[in-house]
C-alpha cells in the first residue's frame, strides 16, 4: 500500500511534465512565442525537480540496500521530516526493516533453542566443512567426551586420536559404525553416525558421537546374569541326582565281592568326587548372581592397600615378585563395599602374578589417584607378557579364558562388581611390555 502511494505520486509528476511539454509543443507550432516563454521556466523547474526527486530516491534506495547488505535492520528512516514525496518510500523501507527484524528474531530464537537442546543431550555433535575441514560447531558434550576444549579444523583431531580421525573421515553420509576413542589414560567405544548437507555451494558433514560403553556394559551384565542363572540351574538339576546315585551304588558295592567290582568302585568314587566338586562350583557361582546390593561405607585407600599388602606379601616373597604401592594422597577415600572391592583387587593382583611369573624381574604396581574433581582411579599394573591384541576385547566376557585351567569367571565377576559401584573397569596392554587394569569410580 505504501509503495502504491509512492508510485502514484511518481506517475503524477510524469503526467504533469508530459502535459506541460505537450502544451509547449502546441504553442511552438502555433508560433505563440509569449506563451512559450511563459512555459519555459515551468518546464525547467519540473525537470530539475524530477531529477532531484530521482536522485533523492536513488540515495534512499542505496542506503536501504546497504542496510540490508550488512543486515542492519535497526536503522530507521525518518518519515515525519522527509519531503512528502519521499514519505511513502521511507515508510515502505521501515515496514520492510520491521519484517526483517521479526524474521531475524525468530531465526535467532530457533537457533538458540536448538543450540540449548544440543547442549543438553549426552550425544556429541560435530559439524565441519568437507573441503576445508573447518569446524563450524561442536557442542559441550563432545568437548567433555573427547576432553577437547576446541577444534579449529577436523584435521586437528588427527594429532589427538589418529584412529578416531580416520574413522570419522571415512564415514559416509547415512552410515553408522562403532569406533574406539582413546583418551590419555583410558579408552571407550562410541557410535558414530554421519549426515551431509549443502548450503551456499559448500558441503558440510555432521557427525554424532554417542558413548555406548555404558549400554554395552549393561547388556553384557544382563547377559552374564542370565547365562549364570541357566548354568547353575542346569548343573544343580543334573549333578545332584548323579551324586545321590553314586553314593547309593557305593553303599551297595560294600557288601559284594570287592575284587570283582574294584574297578567299578574306583570309577564311581571318581564320579562322586567330581560331582561334589561341580556342586561346590555351582553353589559358589550361584551366589554371584545374588550380588545386587552393596554394603557401602567410607573406604580409605591406604587401609585397603595395607590389607592387600599384608595378605599377599608372603606369596610375593615366595615367588620373588616386587610389589610397589604408589599413593601420593594418604587421605584419599571413596564410598564402596570394602570386601567386594578387596575381592576385585585380589583377583587382579593374582592375575598379574600369573602374568609376571616367567619374567626376569617380576614387578607389580598398585596405585591410586584422583582425577578431575570427583573420580578416583585404582590401578594394578605389571611388567608381564601382556595380552594378545586379538583377545583383548574378550577378556571380560563370561567364561572366556586363555588359561587351560581357567573358568573365565574372574575378570567378568570383577567387572560386575565395579559396575555395581557405578564404575568402569578397563585394560591397557602391550605384548612383551605388560598390562594395566584401571578401576574408575566416582568419589
Amino acid at each position: 500500500m505504501t509503495f502504491k502511494k509512492f508510485g502514484g505520486r511518481l506517475l503524477l509528476r510524469v503526467l504533469v511534465l508530459f502535459l506541460t511539454l505537450t502544451a509547449a509543443a502546441f504553442f511552438l507550432v502555433k508560433g505563440w512565442a509569449l506563451w512559450m516563454a511563459l512555459l519555459a521556466p515551468l518546464i525547467c523547474y519540473q525537470l530539475v525537480e524530477f531529477i532531484r526527486f530521482q536522485n533523492k530516491t536513488q540515495d534512499e534506495l542505496t542506503q536501504f540496500v546497504e542496510a540490508v547488505h550488512y543486515r542492519d535492520f535497526s536503522r530507521n528512516f525518518d518519515v515525519k521530516h522527509a519531503p512528502s514525496d519521499l514519505q511513502p518510500l521511507r515508510q515502505g523501507f521501515n515496514d520492510i526493516n520491521t519484517t526483517f527484524k521479526v524474521i531475524s528474531k525468530e531465526k535467532e530464537t530457533q537457533y538458540q533453542y536448538l543450540q540449548k537442546i544440543l547442549e543438553l543431550i549426552d550425544t556429541g555433535i560435530l559439524s565441519y566443512e568437507v573441503e576445508s575441514g573447518g569446524v563450524v560447531w561442536m557442542n559441550d558434550s563432545l568437548k567433555r567426551m573427547l576432553q577437547l576444549p576446541y577444534l579449529k579444523t577436523i584435521n586437528s583431531l588427527e594429532r589427538r586420536d589418529k584412529e578416531l580421525f580416520s574413522e570419522v573421515s571415512l564415514l559416509r553420509a547415512g552410515e553408522s559404525k562403532i569406533a574406539t576413542a582413546y583418551l590419555e589414560k583410558s579408552s571407550f567405544k562410541i557410535l558414530l553416525s554421519a549426515t551431509a548437507f549443502q548450503t551456499d555451494g559448500k558441503k558440510f558433514k555432521l557427525i554424532a558421537f554417542q558413548n555406548v560403553n555404558e549400554a554395552l556394559d549393561e547388556t553384557e551384565s544382563k547377559a552374564w546374569q542370565r547365562l549364570l542363572s541357566v548354568m547353575t540351574h542346569e548343573i544343580m538339576n543334573s549333578i545332584a541326582p548323579i551324586s545321590s546315585l553314586a553314593e547309593t551304588l557305593k553303599s551297595r558295592l560294600a557288601v559284594r565281592d570287592e575284587t570283582t567290582f574294584e574297578d567299578l568302585e574306583l570309577g564311581i568314587d571318581t564320579i562322586k568326587r567330581r560331582s561334589e566338586g561341580l556342586l561346590k562350583f555351582a553353589e559358589t557361582y550361584r551366589n554371584l548372581n545374588k550380588i545386587t546390593t552393596l554394603n557401602k561405607q567410607k573406604v580409605y585407600i591406604r587401609e585397603l592397600f595395607g590389607n592387600l599388602n599384608q595378605l599377599m606379601q608372603p606369596t610375593f616373597e615366595q615367588k620373588d615378585i616386587e610389589l610397589e604401592i604408589i599413593l601420593r594422597d594418604t587421605a584419599l577415600s571413596f564410598e564402596a563395599d570394602a570386601s567386594l572391592m578387596e575381592q576385585v583387587l585380589i583377583n587382579l593382583i593374582v592375575n598379574a602374578m600369573e602374568a609376571v611369573k616367567e619374567r626376569e624381574n617380576p614387578r607389580i604396581i598398585l596405585s591410586a589417584e584422583q582425577i578431575l574433581t570427583n573420580k578416583i582411579i585404582l590401578k594394578v599394573a605389571d611388567n608381564g607378557a601382556g595380552i594378545p591384541e586379538e583377545v583383548l576385547d574378550k577378556i571380560f566376557i563370561p567364561f572366556f579364558s586363555t588359561k587351560k585351567s581357567g573358568s573365565g569367571i574372574g575378570l567378568s565377576l570383577c567387572k560386575q562388581i565395579v559396575m555395581l559401584h557405578r564404575g568402569t573397569l578397563q585394560v591397557q596392554s602391550v605384548e612383551g611390555i605388560g598390562s594395566a587394569f584401571s578401576i574408575t569410580i566416582d568419589n
